[in-house]
């Protein structure tokens, strides 16, 4: 299994870094899809904790307020996109306790709804199966020199919490009968 999860984040590093080139992507070996909840759960939470720890790191060293074109997160969804055609993972962000920046970061869907729900309770993740889709939400810290953007009319200085949605294929002999998060109410 570990080497599964090296395999893919070779791959992530490797769609990345071409990106940044603007070479042509290099034919990616197809990953096979998740048979089992925990084979799920553990990719997105791998995802999950690659992408918030980068937009983290990104926003510290580079985000200058007034000097920046583009905020970090809107620049990782080139990311999101490139990840999506290579894998079909698509990803999301998600407003959670913070004023709507950007609208397509509105929940949608039921479980959305049920996943700012879950993250604004300070649940560590929510999740679940639709169709032939695995589904995770998980929190995105927004520290106080955050708040200048994504929460204007504050009344204190302490972090908000925003999502990242992910949503990846299952194998079609995934495991439906197995529980979902035990988080859930």
């Amino acid at each position: 299994m570990p080497s599964r999860f090296h395999g893919l984040m070779s791959c992530l590093l490797l769609l990345f870094m071409t990106s940044l080139s603007q070479a042509e992507p290099p034919q990616v070996p197809k990953i096979a899809s998740p048979t089992t909840l925990a084979q799920a759960r553990a990719r997105a939470i791998l995802l999950h904790e690659t992408l918030h720890g980068t937009l983290q790191v990104v926003h510290r060293d580079f985000f200058l307020e007034d000097e920046s074109r583009v905020i970090p997160s809107a620049s990782l969804e080139d990311v999101f996109h490139a990840l999506e055609e290579s894998f079909q993972v698509q990803l999301k962000w998600l407003v959670v306790e913070t004023d709507v920046v950007n609208v397509d970061h509105k929940p949608e869907s039921p479980f959305e709804h049920a996943a700012v729900k879950a993250l604004a309770q300070r649940k560590p993740y929510w999740d679940g199966v639709e169709g032939d889709k695995y589904r995770f939400a998980g929190p995105i810290r927004l520290a106080s020199q955050c708040l200048k953007c994504h929460v204007r009319n504050r009344k204190d200085t302490e972090d908000r919490t925003a999502g990242l949605v992910i949503s990846m294929p299952i194998a079609e002999t995934f495991d439906k009968t197995e529980p979902a998060a035990d988080l859930k109410e």
